[in-house]
């Protein structure tokens, strides 16, 4: 990196820093502090909702999911349309009615205080690692291309997120991810449009997408049935969509997103707005690494985009045969280009040439193989060493490939998005710790800015412990993966709570608690043993299924409950 690069990234990142904390310094009460006082307009609260969603991960991750699978990751979004359309009719005028400041006080209200503290525990289990996976993603990339220490990588993108999360609570959450999405989006557009001009000059965009589809990269919608397939239309359009609701309709960190709108109407539009926006922006993205892999095949494909891999195999006994694997890789990939380029010629006269597609096919196969034995080499240097290299691919073309001030530029954008990301998850976990866990089991009355200043203290709790989870945490096969499997386990049961509680009106407290007891039990056991125990690609189950199952189960087991559970006169006389 270069001087400018270093300029405009830390100016990038101490504007969104100081302007939080201008804009918003001095709530004075909790509405203030976790609601923004209700002042927030659709139009911020839809890209808040998006920005909130689109961490580091989002830009890190999916390019390379892409590289690696092509486009039918974006199936995994599918159901969110959907979504935004049952929670703007259902769950919004309920939480706008009950006058909530989060979405698990209305469980006890419609249940009992056990079921909103389970729904709230179990909400702040899983966000409070989900925010940790938020500063790890962008620390572990960041410190390997930059040699960086991870720890100290782990504590300043906390310490940023952190102090102006603290001083302005959700209203500085809202108005920086403003910013943030505006650096964002600009920032990707400019990386697009820079992939496509480093093409040779006779491979044009039509032609670039043709070079991605003999390389299966362009598959975007798959209608098999098979359940083991992760990203099918119908795992996108039932899990997916139970996913979203989940996310959307019951976890915190965007319920507070748009509860603090100015109206119903105002929140409605926000989420129509994300549901309109998010598939076109998932599409853009994984497109942007789908032209990062047509790029490579006029490039030298290194063997493993992870620099720490390369490190590891250089000081083990297997050195001279992952360079012997380095050096076959090279001819593969030279021959690979030439024929895609003679493809190209071909496609330019309108004429595709099976024989060429052929080719390459036969040659990306042989890439593939290759680049599999160098990880398998990897895996054998050292154990712990984690062989997918998915995450690093698009960090390694915006450092080596991208000029001087751009490079500066991508990089505030992945620091922009981990920042917008985990100021919401903060902002949220500390808001439930404050009004379903202190705040209800508090004794005695205590003023307005008590519970600010205890919003404020638990953002920082909560801000260490996210930072403590980043430093010991290990990179897994594809972090959006492995964010989106941490979801899927919980968020079902939740979910399933929800529906229970708008739509089943005759199932009351025990029943609920104990069905969402045993569900999520059973999501344990089914995520261990379908997915868990095997190699990546290889489980039983789409993890996105978990979703569908959580919810079904609990909506089951609480009916099944109702009838087979000794009721409490109180509820015994309720269904009468």
């Amino acid at each position: 990196m270069q001087q400018l690069d270093w300029t405009i990234l830390i100016l990038t990142l101490l504007f969104i820093v100081f302007y939080g904390v201008w804009k918003t310094k001095g709530s004075k009460n909790v509405n203030d502090y976790i609601l923004g006082n209700n002042e927030t307009p659709w139009y911020t609260v839809g890209i808040s909702v998006m920005a909130t969603q689109a961490s580091a991960i989002t830009f890190l991750s999916t390019p390379g999911q892409a590289f690696n699978d092509g486009m039918g990751f974006v199936q995994f979004y599918f159901g969110l349309p959907l979504a935004m359309v049952i929670i703007c009719y259902t769950f919004i005028p309920i939480y706008h009615k009950l006058k909530v400041y989060t979405a698990y006080e209305y469980l006890e209200q419609r249940f009992d205080l056990k079921t909103r503290s389970l729904a709230a525990l179990l909400f702040l289990f899983q966000r409070g690692l989900g925010t940790g996976l938020t500063i790890y993603a962008p620390a572990i990339i960041l410190s390997s291309i930059l040699g960086w220490d991870l720890t100290k990588m782990n504590i300043a993108i906390g310490t940023l997120v952190i102090i102006y999360t603290f001083t302005g609570g959700t209203k500085a959450v809202n108005v920086t991810q403003k910013q943030q999405m505006f650096i964002i989006m600009s920032g990707m557009f400019i990386a697009f449009y820079l992939i496509l001009s480093y093409l040779p000059e006779e491979v044009t965009f039509s032609n670039a997408l043709q070079i991605a589809g003999a390389n299966d990269k362009m598959n975007i919608i798959d209608f098999s049935f098979n359940p083991e397939s992760r990203y099918t239309f119908w795992s996108g359009i039932t899990g997916g969509l139970f996913l979203a609701l989940s996310y959307f309709g019951t976890d915190q960190s965007q319920v507070q997103r748009y509860l603090s709108g100015r109206s119903i109407r105002e929140s409605q539009m926000g989420l129509v707005f994300n549901g309109l926006m998010k598939v076109p922006m998932q599409f853009f993205i994984l497109l942007t690494g789908v032209m990062v892999y047509v790029f490579f095949q006029f490039q030298t494909l290194p063997i493993n985009f992870n620099p720490n891999s390369k490190k590891t195999i250089a000081t083990s006994i297997y050195a001279e045969e992952y360079k012997s694997l380095e050096e076959k890789l090279v001819v593969v990939s030279e021959e690979k280009k030439q024929v895609t380029l003679d493809y190209a010629h071909q496609l330019n006269i309108d004429r595709e040439n099976k024989v060429l597609k052929s080719r390459i096919m036969a040659l990306a196969e042989k890439e593939k193989g290759i680049r599999d034995e160098a990880k398998v080499l990897i895996g054998k240097a050292d154990k712990k060493d984690k062989t997918s290299d998915a995450d690093y691919v698009f960090i390694h073309f915006i450092i080596n490939y991208l000029p001087r001030g751009f490079i500066g530029l991508l990089l505030a954008v992945i620091l922009c998005a981990a920042m917008s990301s985990t100021a919401s998850g903060l902002s949220s976990l500390a808001s439930t710790t404050v009004i379903d866990i202190y705040k209800r089991n508090l004794k005695g009355e205590k003023s307005e800015k008590h519970f600010v200043n205890a919003s404020k203290f638990f953002t920082l709790i909560w801000g260490i412990i996210a930072i403590l989870f980043a430093c010991i945490g290990t990179l897994f096969e594809n972090l959006i993966q492995l964010v989106n499997i941490i979801g899927s386990i919980f968020y079902g049961t939740v979910l399933g709570i929800f529906l229970v509680g708008f739509y089943i009106k005759y199932v009351k407290a025990k029943a609920i608690f104990w069905g969402a007891v045993v569900s999520q039990i059973t999501i344990f056991f089914i995520y261990y043993y379908t997915i868990h125990i095997y190699p990546s690609g290889d489980e039983k189950l789409g993890y996105l299924w978990l979703n569908f199952i959580g919810a079904m189960l609990t909506i089951i087991l609480s009916v099944l409950f109702q009838y087979i559970l000794p009721n409490t006169k109180k509820e015994a006389e309720a269904i009468a």
